[in-house]
């Protein structure tokens, strides 16, 4: 049964709620603000579930029974609802229309924080750093299963989660 997920009992949204404005609020004392676009995903998150910001009213065509089901905020910062619902439609979309029926594996890569931020400024490095980890990734699989690099095809699908 659905239930709203009631992201201001959270300690994410309780946090971002209380110091936000403050955080604000300070930078503009120094004659300094957030670039544009995350001050929209702060915004965007403290409204993301919650019915004062728009909901749609959804009534079973069975039993009539009515439930009112939030708008979310559809950003890809840092809302865990919305990351979750986007990781979980990725992993269908792949699994049910692009990817063969072939046996896969799932490799997690997580960067520090000083190269996440390298990264998000210079995409031409993460796309780099990706190569050589495929490669690494590849050798390996390849040399575990007994072939060499003639006789077996590897592939990889990327997905980055900021």
């Amino acid at each position: 049964m659905y239930e709203r997920c009631q992201p201001e009992h959270t300690l994410l949204y309780k946090l971002i709620e209380q110091y936000y404005p403050a955080f604000v609020s300070h930078l503009a004392t120094q004659n300094r603000s957030l670039p544009k676009y995350v001050q929209n995903e702060f915004e965007e998150y403290l409204k993301c579930g919650m019915l004062s910001h728009g909901f749609l009213r959804v009534c079973c065509q069975c039993c009539h029974h009515e439930r009112l089901v939030a708008f979310s905020c559809k950003r890809r910062g840092f809302c865990p609802s919305c990351c979750g619902k986007r990781m979980t439609e990725n992993a269908a979309l792949l699994v049910d229309t692009v990817l063969p029926h072939q046996p896969m594996r799932q490799w997690v890569l997580s960067v520090p924080f000083p190269l996440r931020l390298l990264f998000a400024s210079q995409p031409q490095v993460m796309g780099k750093a990706l190569k050589i980890v495929y490669r690494v990734i590849a050798a390996f699989l390849i040399r575990k299963s007994g072939y060499n690099h003639k006789s077996a095809r590897t592939g990889a699908v990327t997905l980055i989660s900021v």
